[in-house]
């Protein structure tokens, strides 16, 4: 039993095993000391090398302490509000976020009397802590399943690790210019580092950092949409442009024309983040534009992307064939490259030569061949895809077709067993013949190389949590183009606005017009269709346009009817 020795030398958690005779004193000390030289919690000694069962440890405590137990093998680690605390503290209390209720938030912990752990996320979250008993065995495993999915926890940069999170940029190095030396000054550098972190933490897509005569503003754009992040006084605006340009292997003494750079942030061993620069000469100073890449964001599922069954069906059965032509087609950030990453994803196999030419390669795949295209050394998209055409492939993707030579390797390339995927700027899929017709392909080659046209757009989601019900009169509803008998039974929503999302929005859904080039469409090209007739032949063998599409995300709750008008044509 204890002894008053055990009441000064052990606390807590130790001490009930020590009165339960599940260990003695002499043990006690000696594991907590073997646990100190490991920097681990004496309970995960304990537990890692079997001198006590993790279900005992919790019983004990679940009884002495009266914390309520939880069995983690129910949990999904997915759910996990693990962004809330940063991975240092979890790792080095062993304490898990479960759930978060208002201003509380839930630690599992197999060792209830860690206060310590407690009242450190307390002060680092500002959210009042509660201890959920859990076994340690499963603790263990379940930490470092859900570190792993989670996309970063960056609490602990924001703070404390500003100027040193790991960044590189290009090959070359930066060239030196004493002029701008303050550009490396602590105060400069956290910044920077604290505007890319929270664009990262926020999931925007684009950072715009604008010089005006009086002013420096500072916008990201988050699910299409600019918004303004910060507005720093406009006498720091060059020290921070040229911080970036420093970064992203520029060379900060030019400031009379465009330059581009590339800047590689790691967040952690598991992830890293590529931001593309590109800075613009403006009347009063550089405009830089950051376009954030994140390698994620092509293994997302083709299910999330946004198809209907059908379309997918259509696109899937596409890329599976042998030979031809798939062309994605739309503006820029209309998520072309995602849709034909999805793609090449699914088609990234051991028996599968892939390569792509690209301006730049925005996403980088373990077993792609990818090439950065680079115009001042004469690599360009037809000069890479005539190197492609001899090194035996069986899939090729062009970041662009943007000329008649270009457009001419693609197309011999799909008439000759290669399946070729690549992208145009064009507003929908049947303008889409019209101009590589207008390039200068001939109607034949079209006919007989292209299998697949899909134009897309990208449309913000209504938030779950506080879209309402809209209740709009008939007439709205009509000229928007739903039909007159199914409006007893539509549910149309509008965004309202929560702690949840921005201005009544969060994330992002595809909407496509996925049209294959029919018996019936060849016969049309060849006779010299227009697009407007292409756009009715499309629409009488059912393929939806970008409106049809849209709508159908309307019908279904997922978007409004504002963000369709927004993104698509009457």
């Amino acid at each position: 039993m204890a002894t008053a020795h055990t009441d000064l030398q052990f606390g807590g958690l130790i001490k009930c095993l020590i009165n339960k005779d599940i260990l003695t004193e002499a043990d006690a000390t000696k594991y907590n000391e073997e646990a100190k030289k490991k920097k681990i919690p004496v309970i995960s000694y304990l537990v890692s090398n079997k001198l006590v069962d993790s279900n005992t440890i919790a019983s004990v405590a679940s009884i002495e302490f009266g914390v309520p137990y939880f069995d983690l093998n129910a949990i999904d680690t997915s759910s996990l509000p693990t962004n809330l605390v940063s991975e240092k503290l979890i790792r080095q209390h062993h304490a898990l976020p479960l759930f978060k209720r208002g201003s509380r938030l839930f630690i599992a912990l197999s060792d209830p009397t860690n206060f310590q752990a407690l009242d450190e996320i307390k002060f680092h979250t500002r959210l009042n802590t509660e201890t959920i008993l859990v076994e340690e065995n499963k603790l263990v495993t379940i930490l470092e399943s859900a570190l792993d999915q989670a996309d970063t926890s960056m609490t602990d940069l924001l703070d404390e690790d500003l100027d040193n999170i790991d960044i590189s940029g290009g090959d070359e190095p930066p060239p030196t210019d004493d002029a701008d030396s303050d550009i490396d000054d602590a105060p400069i550098v956290r910044f920077v580092n604290k505007i890319l972190l929270d664009s990262i933490k926020k999931g925007v897509s684009d950072i715009h950092l604008e010089p005006y005569e009086k002013t420096f503003r500072i916008r990201f754009r988050g699910d299409g949409i600019l918004y303004e992040a910060a507005s720093p006084p406009a006498n720091i605006a060059h020290r921070i442009i040229s911080r970036i340009k420093v970064m992203s292997k520029m060379d900060i003494a030019e400031r009379r024309v465009p330059q581009d750079g590339r800047i590689k942030m790691s967040l952690s061993k598991n992830r890293a983040i590529d931001f593309r620069v590109n800075t613009c000469p403006t009347l009063f100073g550089e405009k830089v534009v950051l376009r954030i890449l994140d390698p994620t964001s092509a293994q997302i599922g083709i299910e999330k992307l946004g198809f209907e069954p059908d379309q997918q069906e259509l696109f899937l059965k596409a890329i599976h064939r042998p030979y031809g032509m798939v062309l994605v087609t739309g503006p820029t950030g209309s998520g072309k490259t995602v849709s034909l990453y999805t793609g090449l994803n699914i088609l990234n196999k051991i028996e599968r030569n892939i390569s792509t030419a690209e301006d730049p390669v925005e996403i980088t795949v373990e077993g792609i061949n990818q090439v950065n295209m680079n115009t001042k050394a004469g690599l360009t998209f037809s000069v890479a895809l005539k190197a492609f055409l001899r090194q035996d492939p069986d899939i090729i993707m062009v970041g662009e077709i943007r000329d008649l030579e270009t457009a001419s390797i693609a197309v011999k390339a799909a008439q000759t067993g290669h399946l070729v995927l690549s992208t145009l700027h064009t507003n929908d899929a049947p303008q889409t013949i019209n101009r590589l017709i207008q390039m200068g392909i001939e109607p034949f080659n079209i006919v007989s190389a292209v299998n697949l046209i899909m134009a897309q757009r990208l449309g913000r989601r209504l938030c779950e949590h506080c879209k309402k019900e809209a209740d709009y009169p008939d007439n709205i509803y009509l000229d928007a183009g739903f039909k007159q008998e199914e409006l007893d039974s539509l549910k149309v929503y509008i965004p309202v606005g929560c702690d949840h999302c921005t201005e009544g929005y969060k994330g992002r859904v595809g909407i496509y017009q996925v049209m294959p080039i029919s018996e019936k469409m060849r016969a049309l090209i060849l006779r010299g269709g227009n697009a407007m007739e292409m756009a009715d032949l499309s629409k009488s063998e059912g393929i939806n346009d970008l409106r049809a599409s849209g709508l159908e995300k309307v019908r279904q709750g997922i978007t409004s009817l504002e963000e369709i008008d927004r993104i698509t044509e009457e």
